[in-house]
Order: C-alpha cells, then structure tokens, then sequence
C-alpha cells in the first residue's frame, strides 16, 4: 500500500483536531504543528469538510473541528475522502477485474489484499491514536519483528 502525501497530512491534520478536544484550531496552527505546507493544507482541510468529517467557521473564533466525535471516524474514512478507494489496480476495483488462464487467482489476491488494509484502516480511529490504545489485533501485527524489516529488493 502506497500513502499519498494528501493522505498523509490529512490523518495527520484531522489527529490534531481529535487531540484538541473539541476545539477550533485554525489551518495555520495545524500547519505549524504538523509541518504541512499551508495552502496544501487548506485544500485537504476543504476536501475533508466537504467529505464531513470536518467543519469550520471563519472569523475571529474561527477554525476548524471534528464534525463527529472521534471514535466515530476511521483512518479508513480519512483515506478514502482524500484518495477514494482503499485499494485499486490500475485506477479500478479489484472486484471489477477480469484476469484470464494462469493469472486468474490473482483477483482473488486483490481482494484478500483490499480486506486486510480494511480490517485495520477501518477498525483503527482517531480517538485509538490519540489516547495511544490502539486495538490489540494491530498491536499483535506491529509487534511482530518481520513487520519491521523491510523487503526491497538491493
């Protein structure tokens, strides 16, 4: 799986707001605090509102908030308002390809693939990240050693 950098700054941004708890943080803070060029961020804070997941308010008490508690939004909700679907071949849905002779099980390979990013994007929130409690069947994979080395080729 490859993360955009908008996908990036997004989950980034929007963890912010959750660990606000409640309150309005303008762009510019979020900016700063995250390191995110401004007028990228302001993009990604429009797709995100537009997506509801976050709203706003301009002038003095301005800025920007969870529009749900954070329980209720998903990494997962995060990815797909920034990137669309989780995982796609070629711009398309796994369950939209055809593959003949020998290369046909590999559909099937899409699919389990696009199930296990789900099993964690969708289970995993914002308030997991921000209270650092993140559920156990995460934990189990992140804490096995091979997960943690890296298998490019030299």
């Amino acid at each position: 799986m490859r993360l955009s950098a908008r996908s990036d700054y997004a989950l980034r941004a929007v963890i912010e707001l959750a660990a606000s708890d409640g309150g309005h943080v303008t762009a510019d803070q979020l900016a700063r605090t995250q390191s995110i060029p401004g007028k990228f961020l302001e993009a990604i804070l429009t797709q995100l509102r537009r997506a509801g997941l976050v709203r706003s308010q301009r002038g003095p008490d301005g800025g920007f908030w969870l529009a749900r508690p954070a329980s209720e939004i998903s990494l997962a909700d995060i990815i797909r308002a920034i990137d669309g679907p989780l995982l796609g071949v070629r711009g398309e849905r796994p369950e939209n390809l055809g593959y003949v002779g020998a290369a046909e099980p590999l559909q099937m390979v899409w699919i389990a693939l696009r199930a296990n990013e789900r099993a964690i994007l969708e289970e995993v929130t914002l308030e997991d990240i921000v209270s650092g409690h993140l559920p156990a069947s995460v934990r189990k994979l992140a804490e096995d050693p091979a997960a943690w080395t890296s298998h490019t080729p030299n």
